[in-house]
């Protein structure tokens, strides 16, 4: 099946090399281009994409308004949106995980990679590797250590397995690098976590990681401490 993308930033050129690398693949098409975040909530509406690669920064509606109008549409359940940001320092792209955002990419990009994170997003995992989440959770996130945690009762619903598979996720760790720590299969491992996202009403893999802090399961590390006051 051909994955469809909507683009969306306000720069015309960029949008322009972003469809150029991602068309010279045999399975992603892009079937339309937005010029600020009014413009791609309604192409998400009427196209339908299986992944909007949204720019933060853009005039009238920036890319974290279009991203939680997108993400907040139960009619666009099976669209994903994938923030194009500098994620290790932007504190746009921690509002963008409470928006419902699947990724972050830098506009530096390449073809390859690029490519790859659009098809990890559309498959309903989460593009942020294990140092970028746990900077991202402990500098915007989580709460400081020592506090309490929000609606730890949430976690009640899963089972002792599935909140050990959901701790596992929150330190940024893929299906398959879990499944070789645990010493179970990845189907085994996506089982779980896919259990424990339906009960937490989770849209994605990132809302999995937020859910995890901010209910105690996960906590602020003392090198993450570290990093969050230097």
């Amino acid at each position: 099946m051909t994955l469809t993308v909507l683009l969306a930033d306000d720069q015309a050129l960029l949008r322009g090399a972003f469809r150029l690398l991602l068309e010279s693949t045999d399975d992603i098409t892009v079937v339309g281009e937005a010029g600020d975040g009014r413009e791609a909530v309604r192409l998400a509406r009427e196209l339908r994409p299986g992944v909007v690669v949204m720019d933060v920064r853009m005039p009238g509606t920036d890319g974290i308004a279009a991203t939680a109008e997108i993400c907040a549409d139960p009619e666009l359940r099976g669209t994903r949106v994938m923030v194009l940001t500098t994620y290790e320092t932007d504190e746009n792209v921690a509002q963008a995980l409470r928006a419902g955002a699947s990724g972050f990419v830098g506009k530096g990009i390449g073809a390859e990679d690029l490519a790859d994170a659009v098809r990890t997003v559309a498959e309903g995992e989460t593009l942020l590797s294990p140092a970028a989440t746990r900077s991202l959770v402990a500098r915007f996130l989580a709460a400081p250590a020592g506090a309490p945690p929000q609606d730890a009762g949430r976690l009640a619903v899963l089972t002792p397995r599935e909140r050990e598979m959901v701790a596992l996720v929150a330190t940024g760790l893929s299906n398959q690098e879990i499944a070789e720590r645990m010493v179970l299969s990845p189907f085994t491992v996506r089982a779980h976590v896919q259990r424990a996202m339906t009960k937490l009403e989770a849209r994605d893999r990132a809302q999995l990681v937020v859910i995890a802090y901010r209910t105690g399961l996960a906590r602020v590390t003392p090198e993450d401490e570290a990093g969050r006051s230097s």
